[in-house]
């Protein structure tokens, strides 16, 4: 036996913690049971009220209302993306009314609810239908989906600069005074050495706008857009069957799973090379 075995032979090893039963520790345990019963409690009650006409009659409504959710939701947080490019770059300028303008645009947007900014684009620029009628904008804001799609790139465009903003200020400033001594022009540095870096950190954030968007898209229904929660209302009307609404939660959580592991995906793809 070395010496190094030796000594370690000697050496006195700390006892097993013994885990207790905390009152927090059979709370959760508690709490993950009553889930456990809920959920099979669901799934029962799922198969004895399954009626196969019902579901066969309105499947083809499920699938149009979800397509709606779907052009929406990706109109909105492409348009809103490109808007948030020059928001987060006035969000980062020395000019202090570029800086303050984007400031109030994001505050604003980030701060009220996306219902109350729904109802005044649809409601509140409805009442001036004269004015846009002159300006031949009627057409557009006459029709809810556009209004909706409106209403949510404004909102996404607030979050998204942020984000975007908040990335780009996380990569060391180093990254910058590098790509200088290079002699790389600043659009270069960004392109090539600035972005690559930020789009790491905000690839997550970005997937969980995506999918607070998916969510927050159920509002449209109110306004009279048959997306996916739209298409289930008028479901639930004719039929009073609230499972219904069940399906729709069901559709709902298979977007945001679908979203969750293609971010992940996307995660790994392009962190391969910070993996050892």
């Amino acid at each position: 036996m070395s010496v190094a075995e030796n000594l370690a032979s000697q050496v006195e090893r700390p006892p097993e913690l013994r885990r207790q039963w905390t009152r927090g520790r059979i709370l959760g345990h508690a709490l993950v049971g009553l889930w456990i019963l809920l959920g099979i409690g669901l799934v029962t009650y799922l198969f004895g009220a399954w009626n196969p006409a019902l579901f066969e009659r309105y499947l083809p409504l499920y699938w149009s209302g979800l397509q709606v959710t779907l052009a929406l939701v990706g109109a909105s947080m492409v348009i809103g993306a490109l808007l948030s490019v020059p928001i987060a770059y006035a969000r980062m300028s020395s000019n202090r009314l570029l800086n303050s303008l984007a400031y109030a645009y994001v505050y604003f947007f980030r701060g009220t609810p996306l219902l109350a900014q729904t109802f005044l684009v649809y409601y509140g620029l409805g009442s001036f239908r004269a004015e846009l009628d002159a300006v031949g904008l009627w057409t557009f804001f006459r029709d809810a989906w556009y209004c909706g799609v409106f209403a949510f790139s404004l909102n996404t465009a607030a979050y998204q600069a942020e984000i975007l903003r908040g990335a780009i200020e996380s990569v060391p400033r180093g990254q910058w005074e590098g790509a200088e001594s290079l002699g790389l022009h600043r659009l270069q540095t960004m392109w090539k050495v600035i972005l690559p870096q930020a789009m790491i950190v905000a690839l997550r954030p970005y997937g969980n706008e995506f999918i607070l968007m998916v969510k927050a898209s159920a509002i449209v229904a109110i306004i009279t857009v048959y997306d996916l929660m739209g298409e289930t209302r008028r479901a639930y009307a004719q039929t009073f069957d609230f499972q219904t609404y069940i399906w729709a939660g069901l559709i709902y959580l298979s977007i945001v799973e679908a979203l969750r592991h293609f971010v992940d995906w996307v995660e790994r793809r392009i962190t391969v090379h910070l993996k050892r």
